[in-house]
């Protein structure tokens, strides 16, 4: 289920290997045909468009092209999550709020059976048993999270923030964003320790189908199917109705007021966020309907 959460979210992939990156950029695969879902919110002067992503991808997905490519063009302004080509910001946040200032590690105040089982997701990994002890659980989560997807040939500079940050540095359009490095990763931070530790947790347990589950969340998004991927990340959300809050719903409630500001100001924005974030019954266009605020989607044809 963790896996299901964190996967959409932009600033996890924070220690990407360079082995494990090249191991997955060494395979040269078939180009596949993607339609990502994308929605817009229009009044008279002002057009938004808002499109999800996945943070890292396989090589050979061709999805930056038609109506996307197109929204984007036309657009002045490039808005996303965090910068992620700021990799210093993203890095100093990680400090700030990642590593433990605590004498003891975390695994100290861990049952066994929980210890066990993030142990043997680091020798799974081919990590040394106590190389993350002075993070903090949840930075500790994010970084098997990373090694996981890596490890199962997904690649961060593959992924769709990388494309369109570049290619909106290329065009010269303004780049914003809706958080800080600080913000996001302070998300993670105000988790107490023991739902830090149940997230560390439940990414060790998944540590033996983090292909399959991305390359299905992946093949939903693909095919423009937000229902079924909504779905998928959702339907196990109440077993951790803290993180969901957090890392999901409020954020979305937030994103949709600061979306709706935007109407006042004339133009053509592109909005690039986590696709969890515009899938599942409280996503960002529900927060933007009960504003009163309209989101569309974009007909591909």
């Amino acid at each position: 289920m963790i896996r299901k959460i964190t996967a959409p979210l932009a600033g996890l992939f924070l220690f990407a290997s360079p082995a494990l990156a090249q191991q997955a950029a060494s395979a040269t695969p078939a180009v596949q045909d993607a339609d990502p879902a994308m929605w817009v919110v229009k009044d008279d002067d002002t057009t938004i468009y808002l499109f999800g992503t996945f943070h890292a991808l396989k090589p050979g997905l061709s999805w930056f092209d038609d109506a996307v490519r197109q929204a984007f063009d036309k657009s002045d302004t490039a808005v996303f999550e965090i910068d992620t080509s700021d990799t210093a910001a993203i890095q100093a946040a990680a400090m700030k709020y990642g590593i433990s200032k605590q004498a003891e590690p975390f695994t100290a105040r861990m049952t066994a059976k929980q210890k066990a089982t993030y142990e043997a997701a680091l020798q799974k990994l081919g990590v040394p048993p106590t190389a993350l002890d002075r993070m903090k659980p949840w930075l500790a989560g994010v970084t098997l999270t990373t090694l996981g997807v890596q490890k199962a040939g997904f690649d961060p500079k593959q992924g769709a923030e990388a494309t369109l940050v570049e290619a909106a540095k290329q065009a010269g359009k303004r780049i914003d964003t809706l958080e800080t490095a600080d913000q996001q990763l302070g998300f993670f931070d105000s988790l107490s320790e023991e739902e830090q530790i149940r997230f560390l947790v439940e990414t060790a347990e998944e540590m033996d189908e983090p292909a399959a589950m991305l390359d299905r969340m992946i093949r939903y998004w693909a095919a423009g199917a937000p229902e079924e991927l909504g779905k998928l990340i959702n339907d196990e959300l109440t077993a951790s109705p803290d993180l969901a809050k957090i890392l999901l719903y409020d954020r979305n409630e937030r994103w949709a007021h600061q979306i709706k500001a935007m109407l006042d100001k004339p133009g053509t924005v592109f909005i690039a966020v986590g696709a969890g974030h515009l899938a599942g019954p409280k996503d960002v266009q529900a927060d933007l309907a009960k504003l009163g605020v309209k989101a569309t989607r974009v007909d591909y044809d």
